[in-house]
């Protein structure tokens, strides 16, 4: 299915979900409190609108933050496929068209909206933006939840986008963690090796089909702008920044460009991490100096905090990834993959559920343990559990009644050491983080009917299809007027 994008940036998105009645306004809430408070009430509820942010006191009429973009109808807009699609099928859609897309190479331009306001030397000041306090443990205001950071590998010279939460130091200086393993990371290892400081530019409030690229497993050499203008069917209009000469959207709202320094350090954190725990304390992280700000007039801040899940970046991660899971267990040459997804609840990480059509005895456990370890499950994985393909792995109900009553705690349940993870996984040690050895383990469960004697495993007690046709024809009028 080829996707039908109907928007060029964040401002073509809000007009278009504002048409549908998905997007209300909202004057006079606070940075400090406020802002924040809204967030998290909606990133808990589905269906809820977006929220358009104005009249922050303290800032000028038209310093605007959006918040919870991917929900309700607008997500199926956002992707560019028919509204009437389930997240299940939106998923399933997706990742066809992402297998089916050539990249386009991003085409650079002289001019662009993000051009329309520029600050350099002493003009530069990052707090001049409505920037939130999110949680109110946070350590300070993060200017970078919906936003993305632009890098350039030193010697092999490919552009890598990524999302890092960006916590604002000062005027003139942001910290952004970046995971060890991650693309970001490697080009940042590699200029620090060299003694060099790093250019980089970070995107806040840009295309939401980019963003949503750049939170997704694109293979390391390849760009998300590549992908984007593939999907979009045109390249990527950007750019060239004025100080790092790295691509800037062209139609983006806020970019900050400058260069991170191997040999400084500032304190960062805590931060409310998309675990649903505050992932770190105060410690000494690289900082990017700003040495430019562009913004468009009137620009509008993409505000995606992490929440406890489920929350908003798990509903667009789990359409985003659990079709890449189901492919990349297909690559890795596994037959009988029924469906695969990356659960909301486990912000689509800790958890991998897999449905299969057993063909062999070990079936489910190689299935299990190739999840554990291919590109889209190994990062901060936990729990991988494998059922038959009458269970829908999107529905948690279904797998954790299977997994009660199909496996075996003392038989059906292997473990894997050793795993790659994070700092922002709650459960490694105190004294393990302090060393930075940031593994985890891996639970392998195998939730599907025993091979060897699976038909003689007990009926299950449902109704069959053709009952279940009738039983809806006859009596759904019964459920009406009832959620």
């Amino acid at each position: 299915m080829k996707l039908q994008i109907p928007y060029d940036d964040l401002r073509g998105w809000i007009g278009l979900a504002g048409e549908v009645g998905e997007v209300r306004a909202v004057e006079g809430a606070s940075w400090q409190e406020e802002i924040g408070m809204a967030a998290e009430l909606l990133n808990h509820s589905d269906p809820a609108p977006a929220v358009l942010f104005d009249k922050i006191p303290g800032y000028p009429q038209g310093h605007r933050i959006l918040v919870n973009f991917f929900g309700g109808r607008r997500k199926n807009m956002t992707l560019g496929l028919p509204a009437e699609l389930n997240n299940f099928q939106l998923s399933q859609a997706f990742t066809e068209a992402f297998q089916a897309v050539t990249p386009i190479p991003c085409e650079f331009v002289d001019d662009g909206p993000i051009l329309e306001n520029i600050r350099t030397g002493d003009d530069v000041n990052v707090l001049s933006f409505p920037t939130p306090l999110w949680h109110e443990l946070d350590g300070g205001r993060y200017i970078g939840t919906g936003s993305f950071n632009v890098t350039q590998d030193p010697e092999e010279r490919w552009v890598n986008l990524g999302t890092y939460p960006v916590m604002v130091h000062d005027e003139k200086s942001v910290g952004f963690y970046i995971s060890p393993g991650k693309h970001g990371r490697i080009h940042r290892d590699k200029y620090f090796a060299r003694q060099e400081p790093m250019p980089a530019a970070i995107v806040i409030g840009g295309d939401p089909l980019l963003f949503l690229m750049t939170c997704t497993e694109i293979p390391y050499g390849v760009s998300e702008y590549e992908i984007a203008g593939g999907l979009r069917g045109k390249p990527c209009r950007v750019i060239k920044g004025k100080v790092t000469g790295l691509p800037i959207p062209a139609n983006a709202e806020i970019v900050l460009e400058g260069f991170v320094d191997p040999k400084k350090r500032k304190p960062e954190g805590p931060f409310g991490e998309w675990t649903g725990y505050y992932g770190s304390g105060l410690r000494d992280e690289p900082y990017m100096d700003v040495k430019a700000i562009y913004y468009r007039n009137n620009p509008i801040m993409l505000g995606c905090p992490p929440q406890r899940p489920p929350d908003e970046i798990s509903r667009y991660r789990s359409i985003l990834r659990s079709g890449f899971l189901k492919q990349a267990l297909e690559k890795a040459g596994l037959s009988g993959i029924k469906a695969a997804w990356a659960s909301e609840v486990g912000n689509t990480r800790m958890l991998l559920c897999i449905a299969i059509e057993q063909r062999y005895a070990g079936h489910a456990t190689q299935v299990g343990h190739v999840a554990s370890q291919c590109h889209v499950g190994a990062y901060a994985g936990k729990y991988v559990v494998v059922v038959d393909d009458d269970i829908d792995v999107s529905n948690l109900e279904e797998v954790v009644w299977a997994m009660i009553t199909r496996s075996d705690p003392a038989t059906s349940i292997d473990i894997i050491r050793n795993a790659w993870s994070t700092p922002l996984d709650p459960r490694i040690p105190p004294e393990d983080r302090a060393k930075g050895q940031m593994t985890n383990s891996r639970a392998i469960i195998d939730a599907t009917r025993p091979y060897a004697w699976r038909d003689k495993f007990p009926a299950v007690n449902l109704p069959s299809a053709e009952v279940a046709r009738k039983t809806r024809e006859k009596f759904s009028y019964l459920l009406e007027g009832y959620k």
